[in-house]
């Protein structure tokens, strides 16, 4: 059974819902995903050679500043305030990547789902940022919701 898509009005137009009536929860949400690069890349990330800086450092923070400002930049995301936003970087040497992990918790009537969505994005874009002028073919991917927790629809996992 499919949801029945909350963010369009009986006209089919695309509105604000109201979650006023809601309950006040604890909610959470994590999200992951992957920057590829070459190894020379990941090495000057891991030695901190990059005259830009603490790549990974300025990434975390570039995450929780997006995360905050998520409902700026998604039209119809309501604005929350978040209790946590925890951003754990793990260079991997095996598959040459920086794998991204965001953990988003709130109290309130909605979820963090899509601030955990875009706190990983914009940390690893960051990560392209600092990187991208020695190595331009660096590629982000599996972007994903992991878990989600809180609310009415209860918990989730990714299989």
């Amino acid at each position: 059974m499919m949801a029945e898509l909350t963010h369009f009005n009986s006209a089919g137009e695309a509105h604000m819902v109201d979650v006023g009536g809601k309950a006040v929860t604890h909610r959470s949400a994590v999200a992951e995903g992957l920057i590829e690069m070459q190894p020379d890349t990941l090495q000057r990330i891991i030695e901190g050679s990059f005259k830009k800086g603490d790549v990974l450092g300025v990434a975390r923070i570039a995450g929780i500043m997006a995360a905050k400002k998520t409902a700026d930049l998604i039209p119809l995301c309501h604005p929350l305030p978040l209790t946590r936003v925890q951003i754990e970087l793990e260079p991997q040497l095996t598959n040459n990547a920086v794998h991204c992990t965001v953990s988003v918790e709130t109290r309130g009537q909605t979820g963090v789902e899509m601030e955990a969505l875009m706190a990983t994005q914009v940390t690893l874009l960051t990560i392209y940022d600092m990187c991208k002028a020695v190595d331009r073919g660096m590629r982000i991917t599996a972007v994903q919701l992991t878990h989600k927790a809180g609310g009415k629809s209860g918990d989730w996992t990714r299989d």
